[in-house]
């Protein structure tokens, strides 16, 4: 069962997103907020799996409080929501992805754009945390070794002799090469590049340069690995199932 908390500051609308997710399987409506304020004390009481959340509100708004999630981490490492952004707005869809956002709905939202935000929530929620959270990578730098959580890494690009792994705190480098990363962890990993695995958690979207290059935009840093045409297809094959 997916325990939607819906946030917007207008009842109307509240309403008629619950009446909606009434006629949605397995989903349930486990409470309502009308600002970010109420929606954070909700969140800590109620540990909703999803939250649909308007953008526009008065004080904290939905933007914000999707910024002070991502910073919380008792959020992050007990019970993070998946964000589905509801709003009138249309052109605030690249910085609701930043804030790891797996869908963005326009208003009035439709039925059908809405069961498909769930179907993305439920694959986000399935996938966001793995089964073993033991796993890491070893870095050894200096005489100081670093090891840093495999769900916390965005992408990993092979530069000069070593791999460099970008995280979402930063980055270190390692000695194993892409190829053996990619075997040991392909549940994690896509391959975009013989030079670059990207996180399937931490992918966004695609860009365009002008010279028609084709870049990976990936949640938790201004990286935006080269995609190669051979890998394209497998990338937006991912992307489809968002």
């Amino acid at each position: 069962m997916l325990n939607v908390l819906i946030i917007d500051d207008e009842k109307p609308a509240r309403d008629r997103l619950r009446r909606m997710l009434g006629g949605m399987p397995d989903c349930a409506v486990c409470g309502e907020a009308s600002n970010g304020q109420e929606a954070l004390k909700a969140i800590v009481k109620l540990r909703p799996d999803l939250l649909l959340l308007d953008i526009s509100m008065p004080g904290l708004d939905g933007m914000a409080l999707a910024e002070q999630l991502r910073q919380r981490p008792d959020f992050e490492d007990n019970h993070m929501p998946a964000i589905v952004f509801c709003t009138a707005y249309q052109d605030q869809a690249l910085k609701a992805f930043e804030n790891e956002a797996v869908d963005y709905l326009v208003k009035p939202v439709r039925a059908e754009r809405l069961g498909q935000a769930l179907d993305k929530a439920r694959r986000f929620l399935h996938g966001a945390i793995p089964e073993d959270d033991t796993e890491f990578l070893r870095s050894t730098v200096g005489g100081k070794v670093t090891l840093t959580p495999v769900r916390r890494v965005v992408c990993l690009l092979a530069e000069d002799k070593y791999t460099t792994v970008v995280h979402e705190n930063g980055r270190t480098v390692i000695d194993d090469s892409l190829t053996e990363l990619e075997r040991r962890f392909a549940a994690y990993f896509l391959r975009i590049h013989r030079n670059a695995l990207i996180s399937r958690r931490h992918i966004r979207g695609l860009e365009r340069t002008p010279e028609g290059q084709a870049l990976a935009i990936l949640s938790g840093t201004d990286r935006k690995p080269e995609v190669s045409r051979r890998n394209l297809p497998a990338l937006r094959k991912l992307l489809s199932g968002f």
